[in-house]
């Protein structure tokens, strides 16, 4: 993927489902007009989720999903289907291929019931239709050929229809911003930042400020204090990465807007109100007690590590608790959350919206709290009030 493309969170996730030999990778195929899938007669060609990030017309920006097929059999066939079933997580449209000579089996439908408990628009697509022709029973059904190629087309018009209106309408900061105003991002440049290039976050927000017609600096926070001084125009808002926050918070005057890439995050494709309520699970951590610390990419870590060296150092100095940490990253994250005291969440930028609301729905389910990397580090330095100045309405439930 180039600098320029749009990052995979941001992308509608279009995944492919169906039994083994129903056509699904073939289907596929067809519908993006590349060879993204392995195609075989071989039943269980497709043993793992396979994603491509990719422009399909007249969708724009998609990731596309092949999945196993989902009546795959034995101890390895389940693991398979279970993956499948993971996969529903990130999906925005599901596309279920059927195969037109079988028809809906007890399979496709077990999938289906699931795809509507999750509420994920979807459309069942009969494959072979140029050997069987089937009767259509709805409007999101269609008839298709990967084969003849017949109705790919219309299939492409069909998925465009569901994602009508999928796009998140929601900003970072810039509906905060008039135009004009002065945003200083405060960026650490340490061992740990990638050579070269800005991390997902911070891009993203420079973005959503300049789509807003305001201005970004970007500094260091061993440099916050000079620049602050150099600016003719006192900034509006001033937003960091949560490993400085406390040192940021006494370098910026009280009447300058605090917050960080996390919190913001936290509100623009999670549940910002629901990682508030939860932060103050850290005042009732005893000893013994487990959190899991879950981040949503995968990465090398190095000495120093938020999520892994300064953020279980932290709570452990706030709570002066023996507390148990456990962690997890990329498409991970545990069925089973209730032997959790804590969940603590990275910014979930890597992750589309609808896993980041899914895996803050599981914890709800639960009833485990959940909160995130920013909230958590405001919090226990006692600024998290004041970051969530952006925020009025959720500014209210922090008593500090």
């Amino acid at each position: 993927m180039s600098l320029n493309s749009t990052p995979s969170a941001e992308r509608l996730h279009l995944a492919f489902f169906g039994r083994r030999n129903a056509g699904k990778s073939s289907v596929l195929n067809a519908v993006t007009g590349q060879d993204l899938a392995i195609v075989s007669d071989v039943l269980g060609t497709t043993t793992d989720p396979v994603s491509k990030a990719m422009e399909l017309l007249p969708l724009g920006p998609v990731v596309v999903i092949d999945t196993p097929g989902i009546d795959d059999e034995g101890d390895l066939g389940a693991l398979r289907v279970k993956k499948s079933y993971q996969v529903l997580n990130k999906t925005d449209v599901a596309i279920l291929v059927v195969d037109s000579a079988v028809g809906i089996t007890e399979q496709d439908n077990a999938l289906l019931e699931k795809i509507k408990d999750k509420k994920i628009p979807y459309i069942i697509a009969y494959n072979k239709s140029d050997i069987n022709a089937v009767t259509i029973n709805g409007e999101n059904e269609i008839c298709v050929s990967a084969k003849s190629g017949e109705n790919i087309y219309e299939l492409k018009e069909l998925i465009a229809k569901q994602v009508k209106g999928l796009e998140n309408q929601k900003h970072i900061i810039s509906d905060k911003l008039n135009k004009g105003d002065i945003a200083v991002l405060v960026v650490p440049v340490d061992k740990a930042a990638p050579k070269g290039r800005l991390i997902l976050p911070q891009q993203q927000t420079i973005r959503d400020i300049l789509d807003g017609h305001a201005s970004a600096v970007v500094t260091q926070d061993t440099e916050l204090e000079n620049t602050l001084a150099a600016l003719k125009d006192k900034p509006k808002i001033v937003i960091t990465d949560s490993q400085v926050f406390a040192k940021v918070s006494k370098i910026v005057p009280n009447d300058i807007v605090l917050t960080s890439f996390s919190i913001l995050f936290a509100n623009y494709k999670g549940n910002l109100r629901l990682v508030v309520e939860g932060v103050t699970a850290l005042d009732r951590l005893n000893d013994g007690d487990t959190v899991l610390i879950s981040e949503g990419c995968t990465h090398h870590r190095q000495c120093g590590d938020i999520g892994t060296i300064k953020l279980p150092a932290l709570i452990k100095k706030y709570t002066g608790k023996n507390i148990n940490f456990e962690w997890t990253s990329g498409t991970e994250f545990p069925e089973e959350l209730s032997k959790y005291s804590l969940i603590i969440h990275c910014g979930g930028c890597m992750l589309s919206e609808r896993e980041m609301q899914y895996r803050l729905k599981c914890a709800q389910d639960e009833s485990v709290s959940i909160t995130n990397y920013g909230t958590a580090i405001a919090y226990m330095n006692g600024i998290l009030k004041r970051s969530l100045a952006p925020f009025p309405d959720i500014m209210e439930l922090c008593a500090r």
